[in-house]
């Protein structure tokens, strides 16, 4: 491990805003197979516990450096933003800025996404972005916008909760909507090259403007992606409270042909 990591690990230690729980914390080991989980702490007490001030709370999945969670804070200050994501070296950017800006609504939790419903009580989150995530085009359980883990998030998502989606991948976009759609949940905007054709918005949603944080807020990847003049989509949907989710019926090969093979797992085309 190089001295730049193990820098960034011990500077880490020191940032109120980050979380880092261990794995025992949170594991119960032996029984039954699968996974088992137990609540942490923080569960159903971030306002209070980890936040000064009790406002809605809304997660980005996945928020690699936290460039997306930051700007979001920064431009809404009424939400207590958090990040999370299992690595440590990435969220050292963003839990640095955060206090160095003294940031009071950002805060950025190490962990497996796997593991999320063991650190939020029903309720407690307000909506959920995934941003530029890993399509997993090889393991559909994997896709943080899949059946199996919809079915974490509503555990402690509000009734009015939305998730939002924005990526490059439209592999990962035609995925997700199958499972919008096959659920019969509520989607209420949906595009598939957001700054060259307006989005699809249901009745009664007010069309984003070209201020709204849907295109003024862009992640690193984001831009890049941008530069290569391929196209950006976005999709918001509700999740339900009941009722099982089951997987779409989606042509996963034809999908994979149409996104090609420009991307590997950090995102750097080939």
């Amino acid at each position: 491990m190089g001295h730049g990591k193990l820098r960034k690990f011990a500077e880490n230690e020191t940032f109120r805003c980050l979380l880092q729980p261990d794995s025992e914390d949170i594991l119960i080991r032996g029984g039954e197979p699968g996974l088992h989980l137990k609540d942490h702490p923080v569960k159903g007490h971030w306002n209070g516990m980890v936040f000064d001030r009790p406002q809605p709370i809304v997660l980005e999945l996945g928020c690699g450096k936290g460039d997306y969670t930051i700007a979001l804070a920064e431009r809404y200050p009424g939400i207590n933003f958090i990040g999370v994501d299992i690595k440590g070296a990435r969220l050292w950017k963003g839990a640095k800025y955060a206090t160095e800006h003294a940031l009071p609504n950002v805060a950025f939790l190490r962990t497996r996404i796997e593991f999320i419903e063991a650190f939020f009580g029903p309720g407690e989150v307000s909506g959920i972005w995934l941003t530029f995530s890993d399509p997993q085009m090889g393991s559909e359980n994997k896709r943080l916008s899949s059946p199996m883990f919809l079915e974490r998030y509503r555990k402690f998502l509000s009734p009015q909760a939305v998730i939002h989606l924005k990526t490059d991948s439209r592999f990962l976009y035609e995925y997700t909507l199958a499972v919008a759609m096959d659920n019969h949940l509520t989607i209420l905007m949906k595009g598939t090259d957001i700054y060259n054709e307006p989005m699809t918005v249901a009745d009664g949603v007010v069309p984003p403007g070209p201020d709204s944080e849907i295109f003024t807020v862009q992640t690193f990847y984001e831009k890049y992606f941008l530069s290569l003049g391929l196209p950006i989509t976005y999709l918001a949907f509700r999740p339900r409270k009941d009722g099982p989710y089951i997987n779409p019926a989606f042509d996963a090969v034809y999908w994979k042909s149409v996104e090609g093979g420009r991307r590997t797992f950090n995102h750097n085309p080939r």
